[in-house]
């Protein structure tokens, strides 16, 4: 008891330091954090817990769970960026000790500590967990009740048990839990996915679970071919593949997972709020959310997120670091146990299953983020605790060489920071060319860390490869980050807009962020690059009226604006090589007739909106 304590202190502690370290000190980032913080500043303010508005119009990008948890720590803490970020954090620490107890479970408690601090210090994982995004809520929920799994199928481990003792389940032969109120738990978490994510809280959770169970068991039957028929020879191995989805075998291990209560208690949790939204918006959201943002995301690829097979490995080599420069020599180990029977097999196959469905299924899917997989780090963060496990005890299957290169490689990456970043931030954030410092810890961590192999001090090595680890992921995340958000100078633009007091009203021209709505508190109505002529009708009939657009946007609209009407500011548009102006009109200027007989340029109503 004191040792699982003593190692979830040091989880926990560890993941805070990592996710709450100046957590509302930068603005909300463009696209997705405003939108969803703002969603939930709308509903609150609308007093309406069902349906999500952004902008003055229906969102239907995700379902409601992220946004009623945002508006609890809005009561609490007020409407920042804390708030908006707050259980995204919180749910992050959760998923590290949800890690810390599944690997406790299925190896060893040092392989649990080991997972629980790899997943809270690999880049994706610290990104979800930061972000107003419902990716850590979606994490959180997909874990817990592989959890549940895990603790109702396998026995406990004890303290003084044997690192190598065999993985057993509680009751021989049975691989799926026999409670009726286990089931109900394991799929009532998946329910309360649901309404983070949508379906995939309860398909992709149930296809672990069920990928596993169809190859544990398998009848215990030979797979040789007779060595007389070279035809079957050759196609052995695809058989062997194929044997987990025989027909009737898939339909008896579906039957064990109870799959009419996975139906009925997901959708007792998420169908009432899914069947309210529909009635209130008169299946406006269903269709959007369902249609365009699930069938069509899973069909096509949207908003140019599109890539081939390759897309998630390279996309877990960058999300995964710097824990994935581990990844070959744990690879190397995994398979080798699974194919020599060892006695944690059983536990390493439920985490192969993990990574395989989730990177299968996203690549078969037509629009491709890095995001998608990241419910499967859980299971990457266990496996590559294995790996350190038996690579501090001298038992790694993988040659040294591996882990002296990912030292080395650790130190490039360090290096080429040092040279890259400056001249990164030279162009685009001026001022800030010594962030390229940070790339000191990787380089010191990583040439430290080959010198204490080179001396054998394997243990002594992982323990400062974690320390790296945390150290750039808090720098990068805590202080970075802050840095660069002084660049993002949009505040400029507002301050001028509402100088005077009065309600502004702010529309876009060609160029529309979503943190203008966030922190402009109203909405922005955004006119397409073809509609300059709307855009000035909204300025002629808007005494307090003001556009946003780039400089070269602004030509566009300069020889239709009346006399009265300029740039009142400009500030540089982030990360862009444009300028952002603000178009309004001058100080002084009277209206003239022509200009207040024009029409007013009003919002679209939500029924509009929602029937767009």
């Amino acid at each position: 008891m004191k040792r699982t304590i003593r190692d979830q202190s040091l989880i926990v502690a560890v993941a805070a330091v990592v996710f709450f370290s100046n957590l509302g000190a930068p603005r909300l980032w463009d696209r997705d954090e405003p939108r969803n913080a703002g969603c939930a500043v709308e509903m609150l303010q609308r007093g309406d817990w069902v349906v999500p508005m952004f902008n003055a119009e229906l969102r239907t990008h995700k379902p409601v769970l992220l946004y009623w948890l945002m508006m609890t720590a809005y009561e609490v803490f007020g409407v920042n960026e804390f708030a908006a970020r707050f259980w995204s954090a919180l749910l992050g620490i959760g998923t590290a000790l949800a890690t810390y107890h599944i690997g406790r479970r299925l190896f060893h408690a040092e392989v649990g500590l080991w997972g629980g601090l790899i997943l809270a210090t690999s880049l994706m994982f610290v990104v979800a967990s930061r972000a107003a995004t419902p990716d850590s809520v979606l994490i959180f929920f997909s874990t817990m009740p592989i959890l549940v799994y895990v603790l109702s199928t396998f026995k406990p481990r004890t303290s003084d048990e044997a690192a190598d003792a065999v993985l057993e389940l509680k009751e021989p032969g049975r691989y799926f839990p026999a409670s009726w109120p286990v089931a109900c738990l394991m799929y009532g978490l998946m329910g309360v996915a649901i309404l983070a994510k949508g379906p995939v809280g309860l398909v992709l959770p149930t296809a672990v679970i069920g990928m596993f169970l169809l190859i544990v068991r398998l009848p215990d039957v030979s797979d040789q071919v007779p060595a007389s028929n070279p035809s079957l020879r050759r196609i052995g191995p695809l058989l062997s593949m194929l044997r987990p989805f025989a027909p009737l075998h898939f339909l008896r291990t579906c039957l064990v997972m109870r799959p009419l209560t996975a139906v009925a208690v997901a959708l007792a949790v998420a169908l009432p709020w899914y069947i309210w939204v529909g009635l209130r918006t008169d299946g406006a959201w269903l269709q959007g959310f369902f249609l365009e943002h699930n069938v069509g995301r899973a069909m096509n690829s949207m908003e140019g997120h599109g890539g081939g097979p390759w897309y998630y490995p390279v996309a877990v080599i960058i999300g995964f670091f710097p824990w994935s420069l581990l990844l070959t020599p744990m690879i190397i180990g995994l398979v080798s146990r699974i194919r020599h029977g060892d006695p944690w097999r059983l536990g390493y196959l439920l985490l192969a299953c993990w990574v395989g469905v989730y990177i299968g299924l996203f690549t078969l899917a037509g629009t491709k983020l890095p995001s998608y997989v990241t419910p499967m780090y859980p299971a990457l963060a266990m496996a590559t605790a294995c790996f350190v496990f038996h690579w501090t005890r001298g038992s790694a299957v993988a040659r040294a060489s591996w882990t002296r290169s990912a030292m080395i490689t650790l130190s490039l990456v360090g290096l080429v920071m040092l040279v890259a970043v400056p001249i990164a931030a030279g162009r685009f954030l001026p001022g800030e060319e010594w962030l390229g410092a940070v790339g000191l810890v990787p380089l010191v961590g990583g040439a430290v860390g080959y010198l204490l192999l080179k001396n054998g001090r394997v243990p002594a090595t992982a323990r400062l490869f974690t320390a790296t680890a945390v150290a750039f992921t808090t720098l990068l995340f805590g202080f970075v980050t802050v840095r660069v958000d002084r660049h993002r100078e949009f505040d400029v633009l507002l301050e001028t807009a509402q100088a005077d007091g009065g309600a502004a009203q702010l529309s876009s021209f060609g160029c529309h962020e979503p943190s203008w709505v966030f922190y402009a508190g109203q909405p922005i109505y955004e006119y397409g690059r073809y509609e300059p002529g709307d855009a000035v009708a909204f300025l002629k009939a808007q005494e307090k009226g003001f556009v946003i657009t780039t400089d070269a946007r602004f030509e566009t609209l300069r020889p239709i604006l009346p006399a009265d009407v300029d740039v009142l500011a400009s500030t540089p548009y982030f990360l862009k090589k444009s300028n952002l102006v603000l178009v309004g009109r001058l100080p002084g200027r009277a209206q003239t007739a022509e200009n207040s007989a024009r029409p007013v340029v009003k919002r679209a109503s939500f029924e509009e909106s929602s029937r767009r």
